[in-house]
């Protein structure tokens, strides 16, 4: 297990955090890979989902921003994956190894799981994060778990072929929910933002062009300020 403290100073203050690699159980008892990024406030803990084809490697950046303000983060590995930044995706080899299957609906139960792991952790009801693939489970999840307060939704689309519908299954959903994509796919993303009630969605279609999924935060994104503003104020609209 790797363990490493680091201080950042905000808005005159130091808060201290430390970064660890854990594994826990998924539904079916297949082990988890997470990372951990505590920081020492009272702001709820975000759980972060990746997109197909990624890790918990997508969000190395993105969890040290929201470290800095003040957001304890869990970035796991689901089955469903495989490599980004340099990072495996150790969750998605077990299953191989066990020769589990590892579609989009399969890593639904990693999900379920982390959403327990993370609000025993927490105590308090926490907020998650999906990307792509994973925004639309997230949305779904968040939509029937009371141990989630808030839904943040990077590309969320039908990917499920049809097995289940996002939009039908996302109707109902009254807790904040914000939802965004790269421009392109503002359109379609609509078509799901229109089944939840305007009074809880927050969704932010940019100016720029934007990336699929969590990536649009990435630095190395053209216009990556403007979806952390969006964000930002969508967070601190709940403080």
């Amino acid at each position: 297990m790797k363990n490493s403290l680091l201080f950042v100073l905000v808005s005159w203050c130091t808060i201290c955090f430390s970064q660890k690699t854990v594994t826990f159980p998924s539904k079916d008892g297949l082990l988890i890979t997470a990372d951990i990024y505590d920081v020492k406030t009272d702001k709820p803990l975000i759980l972060m989902c990746h997109q197909a084809g990624h890790s918990r490697g997508e969000y190395i950046e993105t969890a040290l921003k929201l470290n800095e303000m003040g957001y304890s983060c869990i970035a796991i590995d689901q089955r469903s994956g495989s490599r980004v930044g340099g990072v495996p995706n150790e969750t998605a080899q077990r299953a191989v190894d066990k020769k589990l299957p590892g579609d989009y609906l399969d890593a639904r139960q990693d999900i379920e799981a982390a959403v327990d792991f993370a609000y025993e952790r927490s105590k308090k009801p926490i907020y998650i994060m999906g990307s792509s693939y994973s925004a639309s489970l997230a949305l779904i999840i968040g939509n029937s778990s009371d141990k989630i307060g808030a839904v943040m939704a990077y590309s969320p689309g039908e990917y499920f072929n049809g097995e289940i519908m996002v939009a039908d299954e996302v109707k109902g959903l009254n807790k904040p929910t914000y939802i965004t994509s790269a421009r392109f796919e503002a359109n379609n993303v609509s078509t799901i933002v229109n089944r939840i009630d305007p009074k809880y969605v927050t969704h932010y279609i940019p100016n720029v062009k934007g990336l699929h999924g969590s990536k649009t935060l990435w630095k190395s994104t053209d216009g990556f300020e403007q979806f952390w503003e969006s964000l930002a104020s969508f967070l601190g609209s709940m403080l």
